[in-house]
């Protein structure tokens, strides 16, 4: 094919971390690219705290970020104050301690770890104009000429030559689609919270927890795991020095901590579960650990309870190419798993970097869409499979699952 630019516009449904990393790379090369996001602002999504960040995920956040964004992200990763792994019982007896080689050794502007809604913030920089919150997308309809319409709750529509789901593992876009896209409740219920660390330590937070990632396997079918993210420089201040004018949150060091149980073993239906408060969920979890050992016990004394929310772990496999269309998946849309490992976000990032290049050589007329679009799913399929099933491997040692890859 030529090298005409072809002038394509892409509507992106949903401004989660593969959304927006998508939105960067495609206006690094002149894109036309809208996001529409259902939250009312930036401020407005929990969905976990620490992400781990693999060399795959690094290298496809840096393909889709400008210099600027990369500066920041480095600034803002974790520096690496933990002392890798550690497992024990409930009653802090030491189980194990594996350690784990990473390919880019302690190379200083290493990413291995990044606070999830300053990795967001980031990944908004720059987008004002093409990122529109507020827009709960409905569905979207095919036109005549091969464009597609995203229609929204408010009675709006947005025209372009493809649209990307991006919109999570409840994906509107997917239901519409159809076609054999199961997704696998895993049967565990965990809860997330965050616990800022200054306050733990003085509080009385023992040693042997402050400076590794713990990992706690209760002979009761309940498992803690809690990790440090510790801030090479604050958000605001890092921001003040590379991006002035950008906003970002007032956040200092902290742990993240996942409770986790089989829901048989949780003693509660759903509908009470998820509709608790955060402040409920902590007490539930410090009544589950009552026979704990006390300083694991006391954990979740420390924790925010604003900050405290429930999850139900679930994963895609197989994972199925869509139709090679101009209707795209990307991230849990079309491969959701359990934050085990922290596979999921490096993949939805990985999506990101490559649907990138395939809608650049698009737009630049080196490609026809549904090739690129198809070479991108195959590519896609393939990597995501693998990333399922690691996180599935690792939720299955650590957890009852009922299902297994």
């Amino acid at each position: 094919m030529g090298g005409q630019r072809r002038g394509l516009r892409v509507l992106v449904i949903g401004g989660g971390i593969g959304g927006l990393c998508l939105a960067q790379g495609l206006r690094q090369h002149d894109v036309d690219v809208t996001v529409y996001e259902r939250d009312e602002s930036a401020l407005g999504r929990r969905q976990g705290y620490r992400l781990r960040i693999s060399p795959e995920g690094e290298q496809a956040l840096r393909d889709c970020l400008p210099h600027r964004a990369q500066q920041l992200l480095v600034a803002t990763a974790n520096m690496r104050y933990e002392k890798g792994l550690a497992a024990y019982d409930e009653r802090l007896n030491p189980q194990w301690a594996p350690t784990f080689e990473d390919a880019r050794g302690d190379a200083p502007d290493k990413v291995d770890a990044v606070d999830r809604v300053t990795l967001r913030r980031i990944l908004l920089a720059g987008l004002d104009d093409r990122v529109c919150f507020g827009k709960r997308f409905t569905h979207y309809e095919q036109r005549p000429g091969g464009q597609v319409a995203a229609w929204f709750d408010d009675g709006t529509h947005d025209v372009g030559d493809v649209l990307v789901a991006a919109d999570g593992t409840n994906s509107r876009v997917r239901t519409q689609l159809g076609g054999e896209h199961a997704l696998s409740d895993l049967g565990v219920r965990a809860i997330l919270s965050r616990t800022p660390m200054a306050a733990a330590i003085q509080a009385g937070m023992p040693e042997v927890l402050r400076d590794r990632f713990t990992y706690v396997i209760g002979a009761d079918g309940f498992h803690l795991g809690m990790m440090p993210m510790v801030f090479r420089t604050e958000p605001r201040k890092a921001a003040a020095e590379l991006w002035p004018g950008l906003e970002f949150d007032d956040v200092q060091d902290y742990y993240m901590s996942v409770f986790s149980v089989h829901r048989s073993e949780l003693g509660l239906a759903d509908e009470e579960f998820f509709a608790m408060t955060g402040r409920q969920l902590c007490d539930l979890v410090l009544k589950r650990t009552s026979g704990w050992h006390p300083d694991l016990h006391g954990v979740f004394d420390y924790a925010e309870p604003e900050q405290t929310f429930p999850v139900a772990l679930r994963a895609t496999l197989p994972v199925l190419s869509w139709k090679a269309g101009n209707i795209v998946p990307l991230g849990d849309a079309v491969h959701a798993m359990p934050p085990s490992g922290g596979v999921g976000a490096n993949t939805a990032v990985r999506d990101a970097s490559a649907l990138s290049r395939a809608l650049v050589a698009v737009d630049q007329g080196k490609q026809s869409l549904a090739e690129a679009v198809a070479a991108y799913q195959e590519a896609m399929t393939g990597y995501a499979t693998e990333a399922v099933v690691m996180s599935l491997k690792i939720a299955q040692w650590s957890m009852k699952l009922d299902f297994a890859p």
